[in-house]
């Protein structure tokens, strides 16, 4: 599930955590390394369970209609196409999957307003409207259906009601909604074409080897937990690196942020020589762009250039 570029998002969240406060063990680190991946997993469950409560909310709306003093020959006809979906009724009676929600309390109970809210907001959109006009039923069309409400990003993405929720739950939630959805259209694709239902495995590399056992892939889970170890051990080395760089620059001047992208990929370059050098810069840049200041970009780049140039490591 959570491929190279997540994880080194994930370690540089962990080194940003050290570099913030100063005080993080070994143990400490790898823990909240664990917990972060994890959560994403969590994330993916708790909004592949959202399907059968706005499935719900459709259904009580059509009831509440016809249940109206004076109901229309529109109320008692409603068209019941999403409300009797088929992919909700798939999940909701899959043992595997609703067990796991129970015993991770993930439940949208609470959060009814969000509900309505985003039943609405998908019955204004036209694909919704050209699937209900459609009378083909089928779980495979009910999947299609849902792969568009979750690659919409008005739907989810965007909804600041749905992202405080999330905050609210989890810290660890953070940033990941988007991951978390794409891993949501890829089981409703493989449900779309019969395929059961099951937990994905956490690391991409553990999927590649359950499909292939005899493939020679290197473990995604031992990449990131060595690469937080060594970061944590080199900060110390790697931030005094960077002030003698920059002898204008006041210590307490150097962002947390491009010191913890700095040591994360200075980490991956001097102990995974197997990984280009070029290759981890270029990672470690881009992430930069959306965890960092404006201006960390340019600074994060030169900065490594020049280390690892002067420590030969290209």
């Amino acid at each position: 599930m959570l491929g190279r570029r997540i994880l080194r998002i994930k370690a540089f969240k962990t080194i940003y955590s050290y570099a913030v406060t100063g005080k993080m063990s070994q143990a400490e680190a790898t823990a909240q390394l664990n917990a972060s991946c994890e959560a994403v997993r969590d994330l993916y469950l708790y909004m592949l369970a959202i399907i059968p409560y706005i499935t719900a909310e459709a259904a009580n709306r059509i009831e509440a209609a016809k249940s109206k003093l004076n109901p229309t020959a529109e109320d008692l006809n409603a068209n019941d196409k999403f409300a009797q979906n088929a992919l909700a009724k798939l999940l909701e009676e899959d043992p595997d999957f609703t067990k796991i929600i129970e015993r991770r309390k993930l439940s949208w109970k609470p959060y009814d307003i969000l509900i309505r809210d985003v039943f609405d907001a998908i019955a204004s959109k036209d694909y919704y409207q050209e699937y209900m006009q459609n009378p083909q039923r089928s779980l495979s069309e009910d999947c299609k259906l849902f792969i568009k409400i979750f690659e919409d990003e008005s739907i989810f993405v965007e909804n600041q009601a749905l992202d405080r929720i999330l905050e609210d739950i989890s810290i660890l939630w953070i940033d990941d909604l988007a991951y978390a959805l794409t891993w949501c259209c890829n089981t409703l694709e493989d449900l779309a074409k019969g395929r059961p239902w099951r937990l994905p495995d956490l690391y991409q590399s553990d999927m590649v080897l359950r499909r292939r056992p005899e493939a020679k892939v290197d473990s995604d889970k031992d990449f990131v937990t060595k690469l937080v170890r060594c970061a944590l051990a080199g900060y110390e080395t790697y931030f005094n690196k960077v002030v003698e760089m920059v002898p204008d620059w006041d210590k307490d001047r150097l962002f947390s942020s491009d010191m913890a992208i700095i040591a994360c990929a200075m980490a991956e370059i001097e102990n995974f020589k197997d990984i280009p050098a070029k290759v981890s810069l270029n990672e470690y840049v881009e992430i930069s762009k959306f965890y960092c200041s404006p201006k960390s970009r340019s600074f994060v780049n030169g900065v490594l250039d020049r280390l690892i140039k002067e420590n030969n490591l290209i």
